[in-house]
């Protein structure tokens, strides 16, 4: 699978929301660098190495050695006839307009609950649209735009697909096609409005995409080289390619995976044109490429924005441009860069839960990725040959492995295991004990993408998920601001219904990996509020401990409130009636997004039983004092629901601990 096919189908998960924060994404945590010292051994048991002990290779495009192949395998006959039928059907039904203006795939979601809705090639009518969980979704204007999204995403990769097939198969009416796509997109460029939604783009709604499209474009225009004379290339350069890349070039001059997809688009353009000056602006200028990664990759080689999926993305961004430099010669000058850039592809596999599910921090849509799909080490075994890329691409027909087969390495391909550590210069920590493993983010390291989520954890006993986090919906539902990304979405304390205001990196307060005990403490909580969380597995117990101080600047004495998700099926006793005004009573309007609120009052401690998928547990709750709990629905990955508990007393000084005990394995 190469990156151009990936990056559309993963984008569902990964793009990215800056609105207004886009002023403050270059603010970071501590210093503007994080120190990485020797790449080239992280995660050396996953890696390749040449004779040289380097962990690149300079990728190979043996296109005279895929037609042979093609010719010798009926099966390579009928992947090839297959991707011929769709680009064929493609080239003979679709064409883009200029007429089109494009938007934002984030508002291509459903009005009721935030749900992507279901793309058609087709353009859509006034009541074809639906998603999973709405089956009639009236077309707007914002709709329609966002569809177009998603067309001229995909025509981009039918161009590079139509591109393939030429040097395939020398048939010339897949490269007069190509030709005849870019033509239409260098012909009409100045024609469509810039948009400042995000950056400044035309073709799209946003510079993010514009960047994504224009790698696309120079793919596909230096696969058709031979056949275009100069005259051409030129035009393309000159009409297309550079006036796209002079558009970026007025955005995103920041540390951000955008700022990476740009400037990663402006290197493509530089190589294919042969303009060293504009290669040197996007590699080592102050928010170039080495930049980018220098100061966006943490010591723990994850993206600084704190998403997992951004270290995808990120990868996404950059490998096209790292893979056409290597292809000219250009590794040993990038070798540092390219090193840390495999590293972050690799970081999230020793996070990885008993399930193969990772941690969702931060806000990328879709739910909690899993690294049994992991596609970046196969996407990208031609650059960056690992055991684990290797044996999968070994099984796989994509146009990398028709083109530059993958091999056997010397040794199995073994994932590594993961152990109780901080990651402190990420802000999270890892507690691992027996079946129970505990993902602990207590910190941000910028505005960008940050939710009111610090001090939240995510738990799993075994391959069961406990508690987790959600994650987002699209950024065009009002879900995502209005829910999502707020405190009560989160395991984490509340003040007045309130979660964490703004981002703070918190404060590492204890971690001992041989107790399997972590503290950390948000000091500013909120205005004259801190809040300190402590978690340890214990005796096959998992124990969290919350501790909310309220100062005496503080007018009034607060509700202090802890929400606890779980993903099983509790089973309350006691005294729980209906309330149905719980919103009001807090004075909190996300809360109404809960259903079926039952609210008791209750002393010192509450407990009951929990059924999950694989196992039981009591989870007990205990506080000094009387305490009101309420046990809700709440909004899980759309369309799913998930059970919650609210805890709530009125305080200044406030402690909550919740027990999680076994009762089965």
């Amino acid at each position: 699978m190469s990156i151009n096919n990936i990056s559309y189908h993963g984008y569902r998960c990964l793009t990215v929301f800056t609105s207004v924060l886009l002023l403050s994404t270059g603010v970071m945590f501590g210093d503007d660098s994080f120190p990485k010292e020797e790449p080239d051994e992280f995660m050396r048991a996953v890696k390749v190495y040449d004779d040289d002990d380097s962990p690149l290779r300079r990728p190979v495009e043996d296109w005279a050695g895929a037609r042979k192949k093609i010719e010798a395998s009926g099966a390579w006959r009928d992947w090839t006839d297959a991707r011929r039928r769709v680009v064929d059907n493609w080239m003979d039904k679709r064409r883009d307009h200029t007429n089109w203006i494009a938007g934002w795939w984030h508002d291509f979601v459903s009005s009721d609950d935030g749900s992507f809705l279901t793309w058609t090639p087709d353009e859509p009518g006034r009541y074809t649209l639906h998603s999973e969980s709405d089956p009639e979704v009236e077309l707007t204007d914002k709709l329609h735009r966002a569809w177009v999204f998603g067309f001229r995403s995909r025509h981009a990769t039918k161009i590079v697909d139509a591109a393939r097939l030429y040097k395939i198969s020398g048939e010339q009416k897949y490269a007069d096609w190509t030709i005849a796509q870019l033509d239409f997109y260098a012909t009409n460029f100045n024609d469509w409005p810039v948009q400042p939604r995000q950056g400044r783009s035309r073709l799209m709604a946003q510079s993010l995409d514009e960047a994504v499209n224009l790698i696309r474009y120079v793919s596909a225009a230096r696969l058709v080289d031979d056949h275009v004379p100069q005259a051409k290339k030129r035009m393309w350069i000159e009409r297309l390619f550079r006036p796209e890349s002079e558009l970026l070039s007025e955005s995103f001059q920041t540390i951000h995976n955008i700022a990476c997809w740009q400037r990663a688009a402006q290197g493509m353009v530089a190589l294919y044109a042969g303009n060293e000056q504009m290669l040197e602006a996007a590699v080592n200028g102050e928010y170039g490429i080495r930049n980018q990664l220098e100061r966006g990759v943490t010591s723990d080689y994850l993206w600084f924005e704190q998403s997992l999926g951004y270290n995808s993305y990120v990868v996404r961004a950059l490998y096209g441009f790292f893979e056409y430099a290597a292809m000219t010669g250009r590794i040993t000058s990038m070798r540092h860069e390219m090193s840390v850039l495999e590293n972050l592809m690799l970081a999230p596999i020793g996070m990885r839960f008993a399930n193969g599910r990772l941690p969702n921090p931060a806000d990328s849509t879709g739910g909690p990725a899993s690294i049994l799909g992991f596609s970046m080490p196969t996407a990208t075994y031609r650059l960056f040959p690992t055991t684990l890329g290797l044996e999968k691409a070994r099984s796989m027909k994509t146009w990398d492995t028709l083109i530059d087969p993958p091999w056997t390495p010397e040794k199995e391909a073994v994932l590594p295991d993961v152990k109780s550590r901080n990651m402190e210069s990420s802000r999270m920590a890892i507690l691992k004990s027996g079946r129970w493993q505990v993902f602990y983010h207590y910190g941000q390291l910028t505005s960008s993408h940050a939710q009111s989520e610090a001090l939240n954890y995510e738990a799993y006993f075994g391959k069961t998920p406990i508690t987790r986090d959600s994650g987002t919906v699209g950024y065009g539902s009002p879900m995502h601001r209005g829910y999502y990304t707020r405190g009560l979405n989160h395991n984490v304390p509340l003040v007045n219904g309130d979660g964490q205001h703004g981002w703070a990196p918190g404060r590492l307060v204890v971690f001992d990996a041989d107790t399997v005990r972590v503290v950390a403490e948000q000091p500013e909580y909120q205005p004259h509020v801190s809040a300190e969380r402590e978690l340890q597995i214990e005796g096959g117990r998992l124990i969290d401990t919350v501790r909310v101080r309220v100062d005496e600047r503080y007018e009034g004495t607060p509700d202090i409130g802890l929400v606890v998700h779980v993903q099983g099926t509790p089973r309350p006793e006691g005294d729980l009636k209906a309330d149905p005004g719980l919103a009001q009573r807090i004075g909190n309007n996300s809360f109404s997004y809960w259903e079926d609120a039952k609210t008791g009052v209750f002393e010192d401690d509450f407990e009951c039983i929990v059924d999950f998928n694989g196992a039981r547990i009591r989870l007990r709750f205990e506080t000094s004092g009387e305490f009101k709990l309420t046990h809700a629905s709440a909004p899980d990955v759309p369309p799913r629901k998930r059970d919650v508990f609210y805890l709530e007393k009125p305080g200044r000084n406030t402690e909550f601990k919740t027990v999680w005990t076994p009762l089965s394995d």
